[in-house]
């Protein structure tokens, strides 16, 4: 396929799939499940009104949200979903009450019995009784009554009940998380909204507003039929799509790799850093420093996650509650990642252009200076919103949004944004100069720019929703950020500075780049963008999200098929020649990703991606475990990889010292992989295999958690966690030892002019 056709087809796929993406969006918009106007008992009796349950949604946003739990099965994991807990709790009290109302005790009468009130609380729960004319939604006394009991429960909970010590320490809530009882009462609203949400059918159909989800067999919520038959299509396209890549792959073969062609010297031996270049060490002494605050706050949270609120006896919670711990762990991967990327960006912008614009180097200081203000910002604001020291509107600009993976508050979103926009302003400015110029690589440059401002642009997204929108619109745009933000245009940027990283040394040739690099962007957008649907199978979306999310995350992997060969490619290019021993480790680090990527996105993506496995599994720890696989272990890796490469050119000639990289790089990843293996992998089977059995709320109970096995299992990942912290330490000690000397040896690479940072 030409260059030309190849630019048609990624044109048709972006505007196609966005064209579905904003349709269904808006489909969404229309029917997402409606929050009454007062929520009152068949005796007339107002038990709570929409502005309390938009009051309750953001108490639980303040108290770090989807970190402490999660709701509709997004968000953290110590602690129960609590959408499942209510459910589960609320079906009890009322079949206990409906028994005790005949003379009967629940639990001791038989199952045929039994069987008959759990048909009668189907019969009232599934029930919709929204009236859409008043907007408001008539509950049964008994129903009614089970909510004064919950609300007592959660009020024990998560305020000061002695009662609740245990139960607390056990789900990692520190006592008076919520400190006002106005605001438990708020948040007790919202509860019973998104568990009502769940066991309510849609209106004219059979199923409730999240497809039945979580399990639970008291109300008859069990998979509908679209589950298997999405999934099980979605596989079979699998199949298909594997075939006709292995097909065009088979036709379209690279030819092998010519070493006496490949250059004989290091192209980029002799290249001087523009003043600009220059200015992004300082970006990556930074990088180093978040990396180890990350792996700090990592460790704090795994840790409440078998001592509950301690830590070894000291009560650590009182000061850094987990929601604040995972926060900053998520948040700060984030930080330091992007920061590698942006950082990286800016070094080879002038490189590949060859033109300084004026005042670049002030821009990069600049920029530097802002991404410190929104670091350091943020991580205040995190904690003195958990720590509830704000109001509800100013938490929600300068505090903890709730969110997962978008936690900061609205001010420091705002100015990340902002440093976004001026990083892509440095970057055009040096870029576009070379891009006019109409050289050979002006496809690759092309790609480089959209993917730049892509970057930029669709972290807007997060800006989409107010404080008090709808849960279900939030969610729509929270997977735009992290989903097409962080898993898509990230990854077409990775590809294309790959690209001109291998092409700058000459390893590639430019237009044999160009192509597989468009092919893999067109192959991987047309599952990706649409793909975005299948986080949100059960958010309150349209039955349509569930076929359009199952059809097209499945095309996500097929990428990955190939996985195996371009990391053998790489691994060749790492032995081809002498000189290219200098940039070993960022080759192994690219080689890593592809294992990374086939391992953590591909098996352990897909494993959860079908909706009928993500109906079991969706808030298990299946989840963590594709999350560190494919963040840490494909974005983070190329994080570290694109770091040395540049500290690589900014340090040129000298010889690094293999022992202590080499140690940094195979604890990093013999680390991560003993962590999901011997962890977060038989604790996310387990936990599937219970949800299966006994229903959800049974897998992410304390009753099932807190067994001798899985507590076990949870101190196991010490192990990995103690090599993978043992590597992050090495590669600071490392970056550290650029500056002072000990990371490399006395001699310096034959023919190759010295031109170290100071």
């Amino acid at each position: 396929m030409s260059i030309k056709n190849l630019w048609l087809t990624l044109g048709i796929v972006i505007f196609g799939s966005f064209a579905v993406l904003i349709f269904y969006g808006t489909e969404l918009y229309r029917h997402v499940p409606p929050i009454p106007k007062a929520v009152k008992s068949s005796d007339g009796t107002i038990l709570f009104t929409e502005q309390d349950i938009k009051d309750g949604q953001n108490v639980w946003q303040s108290m770090g949200g989807q970190t402490v739990g999660s709701i509709w099965g997004h968000g953290s994991y110590i602690a129960p979903d609590w959408t499942a807990d209510y459910l589960h709790r609320e079906a009890l009290l009322m079949l206990e009450g409906m028994a005790k109302a005949d003379q009967r005790e629940y639990q001791s009468i038989g199952e045929d019995l039994q069987r008959m009130y759990q048909v009668r609380l189907k019969n009232m729960i599934r029930e919709n009784t929204f009236d859409s004319v008043t907007t408001i939604t008539t509950i049964s006394p008994a129903r009614a009554a089970a909510f004064r009991q919950l609300s007592d429960y959660y009020a024990g909970l998560f305020m000061n009940d002695p009662a609740f010590a245990t139960l607390r320490s056990q789900y990692a809530i520190p006592e008076n998380t919520i400190k006002d009882p106005e605001r438990m009462r708020q948040m007790n609203a919202f509860f019973f909204w998104c568990s009502w949400v769940c066991s309510t059918n849609r209106p004219g159909e059979t199923v409730t507003f999240t497809n039945n989800w979580p399990g639970e067999d008291l109300i008859g919520n069990t998979p509908p039929p679209s589950l298997q038959l999405w999934s099980g299509f979605s596989v079979l396209l699998l199949l298909a799509a594997v075939g006709l890549l292995i097909i065009y792959h088979a036709r379209n073969k690279e030819k092998e790799m010519d070493t006496a062609a490949l250059p004989k010297e290091d192209p980029l031996r002799n290249m001087v850093p523009t003043p600009s270049m220059k200015a992004t060490l300082k970006y990556f002494w930074i990088v180093t420093l978040l990396i180890l605050l990350q792996m700090i706050s990592g460790v704090i949270t795994a840790h409440y996650g078998v001592e509950g609120n301690g830590w070894y006896g000291f009560p650590l919670a009182e000061y850094l509650p987990a929601s604040v711990a995972r926060s900053w762990h998520v948040q700060l991967a984030i930080f330091w990642i992007a920061t590698s990327w942006l950082a990286t960006g800016l070094y080879i912008a002038p490189a590949v252009s060859g033109h300084e614009p004026k005042y670049q180097r002030l821009g990069v200081n600049v920029l530097f200076g802002a991404l410190l203000v929104v670091v350091l910002g943020s991580v205040v604001g995190l904690w003195m919103g958990v720590m509830q020291k704000l109001g509800l509107a100013d938490n929600f600009l300068w505090g903890h949004q709730g969110y997962e993976y978008i936690e900061l508050g609205r001010v420091s979103q705002t100015l990340l944004l902002v440093g976004l926009i001026i990083w892509l302003v440095l970057m055009l400015r040096a870029l576009l100069p070379a891009l006019k110029a109409r050289q050979e690589n002006r496809h690759l440059l092309t790609l480089f720019i959209i993917s730049s401002v892509a970057i930029a642009v669709f972290y807007a997204a997060g800006l989409m929703y107010g404080r008090q929108t709808h849960l279900a619109i939030a969610e729509y745009w929270r997977w735009w950020v992290v989903h097409l933000w962080v898993e898509g245009f990230f990854e077409v940027f990775a590809t294309v500075v790959a690209a001109f990283l291998f092409c700058r040394l000459g390893l590639l040739e430019i237009k044999s780049a160009t192509h597989a690099v468009l092919f893999s962007t067109i192959i991987f957008l047309a599952g990706g963008i649409i793909g975005t649907f299948h986080h949100l199978y059960f958010s309150g979306t349209p039955t349509a999200v569930l076929a359009l999310g199952a059809t097209f995350s499945a095309l996500e992997i097929v990428p990955l098929v190939l996985i195996g060969y371009e990391a053998y490619h790489n691994y060749q290019l790492s032995k081809s020649t002498r000189w290219i021993q200098a940039y070993k480790w960022p080759i192994y680090c690219f080689i890593a990703i592809c294992f990374w990527n086939f391992l953590g996105a591909g098996i352990f993506g897909f494993a959860i991606n079908p909706p009928i496995a993500l109906y079991y599994m969706q808030g298990l720890n299946t989840t963590p475990l594709h999350g560190h696989a494919a963040l840490f272990g494909v974005y983070g890796i190329l994080g570290i990889g694109l770091m040395l490469f540049v500290l690589r050119g900014l340090y040129p000639g000298t010889v690094w010292n293999d022992r202590l990289l080499g140690f940094s790089f195979w604890s990093i990843n013999i680390g991560l992989f003993l962590m999901v293996m011997i962890s977060l992998l038989p604790i996310g089977i387990l936990q599937t295999i219970a949800s299966i059995q006994h229903g959800y709320w049974y897998a992410r109970s304390p009753e099932f958690m807190q067994t001798d096995v899985m507590q076990v299992l949870r101190w196991l990942r010490v192990i990995g966690d103690s090599v993978l912290a043992a590597g992050d330490l090495a590669l600071i000690i490392f970056v550290i030892g650029l500056k002072t000397g000990w990371s490399y040896k006395k001699e310096i690479y034959p023919g190759t002019v010295q031109q170290m940072v100071s």
